[in-house]
């Protein structure tokens, strides 16, 4: 009886960010039974897309063990100087697309250099990192919101087959990463460090190197959705990209990514989690919520989700060491 208790118990830890998704789906659709409708979802995942490219970068962080707290800001450095790019120099969207792309690859290099090179903790690196690249972002652009042409807005509100465009780019990317993770040895080198970085070491991994390549990858899907927010924003002005760190953060742990690395991934996880982070958005105004009550709603959510990390990893740990069998 209590071994399938612990089963039961053990599958309802393991998808958690699939119970939690439905559970506030429900609810909301209660309150709102327009919420239900197919469209509203569409909304919902079309909205969630850009930060839900973010929170896949940061799965590769999060999963060595590190953070990084500076992608707000370099969503909004990458995408100002695409958009200068465009305005002062007329170039193309796709010679700004890769700047942007080129320049949050940059950024989460340096960042890579500070926590794997320097060994400064990761979170005061790029929580230095994130004012820096803010004060660097509103030094290019004086301040002033850079706009951006119907080119760049026409990808926020294109569609592929049916489906709009965010959505299939946050797909691609979602695809690439569960491969990568999943399939290559980088992946399960970043599965090992966050484990226990030190056993990883001794088995012959070249933990620097896999460290480098999380930081890296998480600035250049910073860059990423940066710009598929601006192609659906028309600019981005001084307090673009700021929060988003947070809500990548807490998408990700959502989706059941955990804080202490090692575990996690991608889909179905980090995708519930960007989605379930915008359908409380969208159901908190469906619902016609106090707007001066969002933010604290949205902090509850980011506490939530630490919590059940915690509670979900210690309980986990409880019933694996309940299942080990000493042999006589």
């Amino acid at each position: 009886m209590n071994s399938s208790m612990d089963r039961l118990l053990s599958l309802g830890l393991k998808n958690t960010p699939i119970i939690l998704f439905l559970l506030i789906f429900t609810v909301f659709g209660i309150v709102s039974p327009s919420f239900f409708a197919f469209q509203s979802l569409e909304n919902a995942v079309k909205q969630a897309s850009y930060i839900g490219v973010i929170a896949v970068g940061m799965t590769f962080v999060l999963l060595t063990g590190g953070i990084d707290l500076s992608v707000g800001s370099n969503m909004y450095v990458s995408t100002a100087v695409a958009g200068l790019l465009i305005q002062r120099f007329s170039v193309s969207v796709g010679v700004a697309l890769v700047a942007c792309l080129l320049v949050g690859l940059a950024l989460g290099s340096i960042n890579a250099l500070l926590v794997v090179k320097f060994r400064i903790i990761p979170f005061v690196a790029t929580l230095g990192t994130m004012v820096v690249w803010r004060g660097v972002g509103l030094m290019l652009t004086k301040s002033r919101a850079v706009n951006f042409p119907d080119a760049v807005t026409g990808i926020g509100s294109a569609q592929i087959a049916g489906v709009p465009c965010p959505i299939v780019i946050f797909a691609v990317i979602v695809a690439a990463a569960w491969i990568l993770l999943n399939h290559t040895t980088l992946g399960r080198q970043v599965y090992a460090i966050g484990h226990n970085i030190e056993d990883a070491r001794k088995a012959g991994i070249h933990t620097h190197r896999a460290q480098v390549a999380a930081y890296v990858l998480c600035g250049l899907f910073a860059a990423l959705g940066g710009f598929i927010s601006v192609a659906q924003l028309g600019n981005a002005n001084a307090g673009f990209g700021k929060g988003d760190e947070f809500e990548a953060i807490a998408a990700a742990v959502l989706g059941g990514v955990s804080l202490f690395g090692g575990a996690g991934s991608v889909f179905p996880g980090v995708v519930l989690g960007a989605v379930l982070i915008q359908t409380v958005s969208a159901g908190l105004v469906s619902a016609r919520i106090d707007l001066y009550l969002h933010p604290l709603i949205t902090a509850g959510i980011i506490f939530l989700a630490v919590l059940i990390d915690s509670l979900r990893n210690t309980q986990l740990r409880k019933l694996s060491r309940r299942n080990i069998r000493i042999e006589e």
